[in-house]
């Protein structure tokens, strides 16, 4: 495994599970900033190392569809709430790939997001990097963006999500 560790202060069920929806999928953006400040709180009481928060990146495609990524979002708020700079034009995804829930394996998910991530710079070489996203089922794609930044020269690359099923 590329990444160092995946923390989250909730499981992916109940009303977490709807909010993280609501948030991703029912445009309810203003969802970012409350479950941002859960992320927060959890950050201040298990601290992980990270000089920069930086959001899992959604493809173009995806992002045209969506409209937003919610792993931007909930990165800026969070970013706003520990003090800590959100960089997001270093790491993109190039590769378009099914959802990830649309897939239902562990080496599946892993297939499906191998080599879809790449630095379009060498800006975090050294950094202690802390990946944003709102939901970590397998752990396959938060891995895929460790794999990509350290091989980009990044320190350390942690996960910190909303809620984690693994």
């Amino acid at each position: 495994m590329a990444i160092d560790g995946i923390r989250s202060p909730f499981r992916f069920m109940g009303v977490i599970r709807e909010a993280i929806h609501q948030l991703k999928y029912q445009n309810l953006r203003l969802l970012a900033l409350p479950l941002a400040r859960l992320m927060g709180d959890y950050f201040v009481t298990e601290p992980v190392p990270g000089e920069v928060l930086v959001p899992v990146p959604l493809h173009q495609k995806r992002m045209r569809e969506r409209g937003y990524n919610q792993s931007s979002l909930l990165a800026q708020e969070l970013s706003n709430i520990i003090r800590v700079p959100v960089v997001e034009d270093c790491l993109i995804r190039n590769q378009y790939a099914l959802s990830q829930t649309k897939t239902m394996a562990v080496e599946q998910r892993r297939n499906n997001v191998a080599r879809a991530f790449a630095c379009r710079n060498r800006e975090l070489a050294g950094k202690e990097v802390l990946l944003i996203d709102d939901v970590a089922t397998s752990g396959a794609t938060l891995n895929a963006c460790a794999a990509t930044l350290k091989a980009a020269g990044a320190a350390s690359v942690w996960g910190l999500v909303v809620a984690q099923e693994i």
